[in-house]
């Protein structure tokens, strides 16, 4: 049966950004043959970020062993091997580019043995070393698969001390079975669980983050029920925005939410002590990363 295609309201079209800035930024990436997740999901904020300039960056390769049918990056099941200058490379970029608040996320690389958690813990330590001695502050996020939730390996990338910890959740649990087979609801919630408690055992400021879509056909009462989930196993800051389908083999938008709703997902968070919430069509986890801060 075809799908009936929803047409793209007006507050969901994103300009792009200035072509000079745009080039410099991605001639920088290209030069040290770097990922970003704003190219590969086709992340409609790409051109602002690019221009200011900032991205995302995609470690671990650029083919991912999940099938989630929200997203655009390349998957297959083959082992590809993992770049071992990239964390030196992730560096040099981080400091040409002039970042003061850097996002790490990886494609979910299920058939290396800790998931990919070493060269997340590696890519930090580049990053780390770059700016040693140095009087300028450099923040760190990662946004990470869910490690199958072996706890070794997630206490791998806590152990090399980013500042936020973010792992989505990505949309409510009864849509879980289309837009993420592969994964478990209750899962990444353990995941967002053990990180806040790292952080509290450890004393640290690290902060657990998740992030969800909408559009995809859940109902306000799930979407509300999902901040529930997060307030309860620790979770600090959350992010909610509009699913945008990124290629026409890419699930379809079943609803473009209004404005109006995005404010009330935003006030509810708050209300039930969520310390940060940031709901907007074009929110996405690392967009104006450096502004939760």
């Amino acid at each position: 049966m075809a799908v009936n295609r929803q047409r793209l309201p007006d507050w969901a079209r994103k300009k792009l950004g200035h072509p000079a800035s745009l080039h410099r930024t991605k001639k920088i990436l290209r030069d040290r043959r770097l990922n970003t997740v704003c190219e590969s999901a086709r992340c409609p904020n790409i051109g602002e970020c690019f221009t200011k300039p900032t991205a995302t960056f995609l470690i671990l390769g650029s083919v991912c062993t999940r099938s989630c049918g929200f997203c655009s990056v390349d998957k297959g099941r083959g082992p590809e091997a993992i770049d071992l200058n990239e964390p030196g490379n992730i560096a040099e970029a981080a400091v040409e580019l002039g970042l003061k608040h850097v996002v790490l996320t990886s494609v979910t690389r299920d058939d290396l043995v800790d998931g990919g958690a070493g060269h997340f813990a590696r890519v930090i330590g580049a990053l780390k070393a770059s700016v040693s001695g140095r009087t300028e502050k450099l923040t760190i996020e990662v946004l990470t698969p869910d490690f199958k939730g072996v706890s070794k390996d997630l206490q791998t990338v806590l152990g090399s001390g980013p500042d936020i910890f973010n792992h989505n959740l990505e949309t409510v649990p009864g849509l879980y079975a289309t837009v993420r087979p592969e994964a478990d609801y209750l899962r990444s919630l353990r995941v967002i669980e053990e990180v806040a408690r790292y952080g509290s055992e450890q004393g640290r400021t690290m902060k657990a983050k998740s992030g969800i879509m909408v559009g995809l056909g859940e109902s306000v009462d799930e979407v509300k029920q999902v901040l529930r989930d997060l307030h309860s196993s620790g979770c600090r800051t959350v992010t909610i925005g509009q699913y945008l389908q990124p290629t026409r083999k890419s699930l379809p938008v079943i609803e473009y939410v209004e404005p109006e709703v995005f404010a009330q997902y935003e006030e509810f968070g708050r209300s039930i002590g969520i310390e940060s919430v940031y709901s907007g069509t074009f929110v996405r986890s690392s967009y104006n990363a450096e502004k939760y801060l």
